[in-house]
């Protein structure tokens, strides 16, 4: 039993100088797991042609704003400014926050800045779009529930992402060594 014990505490020890690991891992599966995710969610909020950058198309209002549009007949004109901005930054961070997260470019202000779109999407889905069936409970015995239980794992990786930084493979860490 002694040498059981000794064996895991040598892997621990271990484990706890790897501090490369949990970042390089959660920037990992961020890229796989939600990258493409959120730049084709991105995609389908772009206008025609080049100055869709510039001019949401309907469905991006429908997402975001989604009883507003209804109530204004669906007619993008009649929503004030700051919706349009609204939409825009939505659009903007869809792919701006998760490329600087890949390539781990202001990793830790991306990640919250996401945290921060993730939450707003989950609202979003629960309070305009009516989303309660996809809302779960914790604690329960199903693992699936889009809202509560999938993008709580999402929270979770990001907020690894904030606390520990982006890892030895990343742009923050290059531009640290060219500044110090």
């Amino acid at each position: 039993m002694t040498a059981l014990l000794s064996l895991y505490a040598t892997i621990v020890a271990k484990l706890e100088r790897a501090d490369w690991l949990l970042p390089t891992v959660a920037r990992f599966l961020f890229a796989a797991i939600l990258l493409v995710y959120f730049l084709n969610s991105g995609l389908t909020k772009l206008g025609e042609g080049f100055s869709g950058i510039w001019t949401p198309s309907v469905g991006a209002y429908a997402q975001i704003f989604p009883r507003v549009l209804e109530a204004a007949g669906y007619d993008t004109d009649a929503l004030s400014f700051f919706h349009k901005i609204i939409v825009l930054a939505g659009t903007w961070a869809e792919f701006i926050l998760p490329v600087l997260i890949v390539l781990g470019l202001l990793t830790r202000l991306a990640a919250l800045g996401m945290i921060g779109f993730v939450t707003v999407q989950s609202l979003t889905d629960i309070y305009g779009h009516g989303a309660t069936d996809a809302l779960g409970a914790w604690f329960d015995r199903f693992p699936d529930a889009v809202i509560l239980d999938q993008r709580a794992l999402w929270v979770f990786l990001l907020l690894v992402l904030v606390i520990k930084g982006a890892g030895p493979l990343s742009f923050d860490r290059a531009l640290a060594s060219k500044s110090g």
